[in-house]
């Protein structure tokens, strides 16, 4: 019996062994000898508990929760995947799962949350990034894996889950949940236009991409075909509250807006595993202005999109800090239908930076606020109050066609009342970034036309 156990956890000793560089200090590593005994202590430990526990032991989740305590040593990101789990995680990486559509992380033993992703169960109840997650369905989280609290959160569509939630330093509140049929639309994009703005003003491309799965590239591509069709001053990538993704994704994601330069470099164990990745030549947004949207729930894929648009100088970040993931991880299929799911490689901006544990600094911080207005659009008080002033008949045009429009309805109600125009009204962060579009684009504007002077 010994035996048969030593060449089953045999498998995952060289995963014990390469450690976790997150140790200041230097790892003393052991001898095969000592590999050894501490392997025969451990089959040692599984056969003394399945004999002597007080009930009947489960002996498959006894040497699953060996496994993933192994894995768990090393960072909150590398765990065990069962059949059903790694069936699962392929499910996800293709676009559609069930579930409540949240990206969670394991911290200090509780459920840390990353990001919902849109339009998900978990979005319309208000979770947040950055909220944390202390019991579902009543039971505490701390004594479960990463991989059990998301099992947990899982099941048929239409069933209920109740979620035990804390947000920043507010009170605890318990929700429930209606589990669903999770479609990711990864790539969403429009024409937008700045919140009362003229008409005159200048329409900007909008992209959202919520992950960075299997289609985001493609998808993008064919977004900025048509915006481009549309004649569009700038391009606001909104990459908020987005968790990652594939690697590859996001090289690509990054390529479309850049007509060279490194886009990003992985550096593994070994002092000489580096790969770096470069842009293609061929901006399709033939260098339009663009601003990246960033906040604390951007993450991985996310952030190496808006370090490589940074450090190359190609647009401006907006926003606040980013999640400050900087791993990257690789699913190694064990033959049998699972897999370990495992840290392999650290990511690199193009000047070299490491944003693990700090995250992209965002070149204007932008913190989501809500905006009062203290200044009235048109004064009481001007020349044109005046008795007898000279009148601009087109401005009176201007004025009476205004007038016509349909007033704008309070944007204090909830926001599942309000029209998308409303939402983007209310969405501080998102009218800034438009804001410094447009500006771009006049200064590039200006910067043309002076050129096309001084030609004369």
């Amino acid at each position: 019996m010994i035996k048969k156990l030593l060449i089953l956890v045999a498998l995952f000793v060289p995963f014990v062994v390469n450690g976790a560089e997150k140790k200041t200090e230097p790892i003393e590593h052991l001898t095969d000898e000592q590999i050894y005994d501490e392997l025969k202590k451990l089959a040692l430990v599984f056969e003394v508990s399945r004999d002597n526990f007080v009930e009947e032991a489960d002996e498959r989740k006894m040497l699953e929760g060996a496994m993933n305590g192994m894995l768990g040593a090393l960072d909150p990101h590398s765990s065990y995947l069962s059949k059903d789990e790694f069936k699962d995680f392929n499910d996800k990486s293709h676009g559609e799962f069930g579930g409540l559509g949240i990206q969670i992380t394991s911290d200090r033993g509780a459920v840390r949350v990353i990001s919902p992703i849109d339009d998900t169960p978990a979005q319309k109840a208000g979770i947040k990034a950055g909220d944390y997650i202390t019991h579902i369905d009543d039971e505490p989280v701390f004594d479960l894996t990463l991989n059990q609290a998301v099992k947990k959160m899982k099941g048929r569509p239409g069933t209920k889950v109740k979620l035990t939630v804390i947000s920043g330093d507010k009170e605890p509140k318990t929700i429930t949940l209606k589990r669903a049929i999770i479609k990711v639309q990864s790539v969403k994009f429009s024409e937008k236009k700045l919140a009362d703005a003229e008409d005159e003003t200048p329409v900007i491309g909008y992209i959202r991409i919520s992950d960075f799965g299997a289609t985001t590239a493609k998808d993008l591509r064919d977004a900025i075909t048509k915006l481009e069709k549309k004649n569009v001053a700038g391009y606001l990538l909104d990459v908020r509250n987005n968790p990652g993704g594939y690697l590859t994704a996001a090289i690509d994601v990054a390529d479309a807006f850049l007509d060279g330069g490194e886009i990003v470099s992985t550096r593994g164990k070994d002092k000489n595993d580096i790969e770096h990745s470069f842009a293609n030549p061929g901006d399709l947004t033939n260098g339009k202005p663009l601003v990246v949207l960033i906040n604390h729930g951007s993450a991985s894929a996310s952030e190496i999109v808006a370090g490589a648009i940074q450090d190359n100088g190609r647009g401006v970040i907006m926003g606040s800090q980013s999640f400050g993931k900087g791993s990257v991880q690789q699913q190694k299929p064990l033959g049998d239908g699972t897999a370990i799911h495992i840290t392999i490689a650290r990511y690199y901006t193009p000047s070299g930076t490491s944003i693990q544990n700090t995250g992209i600094t965002p070149d204007v911080e932008v913190l989501q606020s809500k905006l009062e207005v203290i200044e009235k659009r048109e004064s009481n008080y001007s020349e044109a109050s005046f008795r007898n002033s000279l009148k601009n008949e087109a401005a009176e045009k201007k004025a009476k066609k205004k007038a016509d429009k349909t007033d704008v309805k309070n944007t204090d109600d909830d926001d599942e009342n309000l029209t998308d125009e409303e939402k983007d009204a209310k969405d501080y962060q998102l009218q800034r970034g438009m804001e410094m579009v447009i500006a771009m684009s006049k200064m590039a504007e200006h910067a043309k036309t002076a050129s096309e002077k001084d030609k004369q």
